[in-house]
């Protein structure tokens, strides 16, 4: 009698072979949906849960954050007639706004393609992993105050490349963090707008934050899950770590080493946010923390940008307690999101993550505030509002102004947080 042990072994053998030789397929999203649904009782609420857990084909681009919150939930065509049923039996409000999600990720790697024939770097249109570092590489030889710097390394040996940027010695240190999230294109193109306005700009406030503190600027923290999203998954979140029964990645903002798995993660493999069989799981996540332990001491402040939701958050998102220094980070954040309101009108919601959102645990920004004492600790979640329903796919003119406010609302936050007291500046 045949083992079907290892009869199951040699499929998935086989299976893996073919994937490696033949490359990867691309995830396609034909005829599936966009609804917006609201969600106006705690039962809504409980409803959407399951529906998210019941099946991967709902894929939740927002989760939505209290009562009254609108969830913008993708729809394979297979399950629409289950779940329309479901939505309408719960008398929950939905709208169709997007009939071909496709057709939207078509449009954007058609346009990508297109002025990527130019060659120049900017920000126009998003970019590449490759294209991102070939022009960190380039300012470290146009700009003596640049020098790249490796701030770890990926499941799939990539590196995770980042620069430092130094006026003079002795400046307190500032570290940018974007790309935690794959999908979330807008961080790094917004990290690389700030990065490239530190060196270029002739604005009085920004060129004071520019030379009075040392940055450590990463654009893209989760390489692999980053070009995962451009070549095969528009909609990937997590990293490439390959796990058992061939299920892919965790959420690397649910893998720190700090109050991990606490709340807010799952312990199922393929969700979105799975946390890892245990903390650090991650290459990226453990070697980012090594790289980070070692500026102990250095940086003052660190920064993460995600998207979407239009919020500034603050540790903790494990508990509801809230930090020693919360007074002067609830502070700090409402001049912060008042400043960046200035250009645009673009409004910001701010709190601890756990008020402000939802409990999440084994977070960066919560580590490093956690375990190293960084006490400015923030994290935006970039443009669009969470009533949008294409945040992710953002389009490409969008990427500009979201750089502008934010950077005028960088210039406020370490602006104010000198103020407190938080850095000895030369």
């Amino acid at each position: 009698m045949v083992d079907l042990r290892v009869t199951s072994v040699i499929i998935l053998l086989i299976v893996l072979y073919f994937s490696a030789t033949f490359g990867k397929e691309i995830a396609r999203y034909d005829n599936y949906r966009i609804y917006q649904v609201l969600a106006e009782t705690k039962l809504h609420f409980r409803v959407l849960k399951e529906l998210g857990d019941s099946s991967d084909s709902f894929i939740f681009l927002d989760s939505g954050h209290k009562i009254g919150d609108n969830f913008s939930i993708v729809v394979a065509p297979h399950k629409l007639a289950d779940f329309i049923e479901t939505l309408e039996h719960y008398n929950i409000s939905h709208r169709l706004v997007q009939h071909n999600v496709q057709q939207l990720i078509d449009e954007e790697r058609n346009r990508i393609e297109t002025k990527r024939a130019s060659g120049a770097f900017g920000w126009s249109d998003y970019h590449t992993l490759d294209e991102i570092n070939a022009w960190l590489d380039k300012l470290a030889l146009e700009y003596d105050q640049v020098e790249v710097v490796e701030g770890g390394r990926s499941y799939e040996k990539r590196t995770i490349k980042g620069v430092k940027v130094s006026y003079k010695d002795g400046n307190p240190g500032i570290f940018l963090e974007g790309g935690m999230h794959a999908r979330e294109w807008i961080a790094p193109a917004t990290v690389t707008y700030i990065l490239n306005q530190l060196l270029t700009s002739n604005d009085t406030n920004v060129r004071k934050i520019a030379e009075n503190y040392d940055w450590y600027v990463f654009p893209s923290v989760n390489p692999d899950g980053y070009v995962y999203s451009h070549k095969v998954n528009r909609f990937w979140r997590k990293t490439r770590t390959r796990y058992f029964g061939g299920c892919y990645g965790a959420d690397p903002n649910r893998n720190w080493d700090f109050h991990w798995r606490e709340k807010g993660t799952d312990n199922r493999c393929y969700s979105d946010t799975y946390g890892g069989p245990k903390a650090f799981s991650e290459l990226e996540t453990k070697t980012l923390s090594e790289y980070i332990r070692s500026l102990e001491g250095k940086i003052q402040t660190y920064i993460a940008f995600h998207s979407y939701s239009q919020l500034l958050l603050f540790p903790y998102g494990h508990t509801s307690a809230h930090t020693e220094n919360h007074d002067d980070l609830n502070y700090i954040a409402n001049a912060t999101v008042t400043a960046l309101a200035q250009r645009y009108g673009t409004e910001y919601t701010y709190g601890n993550v756990y008020e402000a959102i939802y409990p999440a645990s084994g977070s960066s920004f919560d580590w490093v505030y956690g375990t190293l004492g960084v006490k400015i600790a923030y994290t935006y979640e970039l443009r669009p509002s969470s009533d949008s329903w294409n945040g992710f796919v953002l389009p490409p003119s969008e990427i500009v102004p979201t750089g502008e406010e934010t950077l005028d609302s960088l210039v406020t936050l370490v602006g104010e947080s000198a103020k407190k007291g938080y850095y000895d500046i030369n």
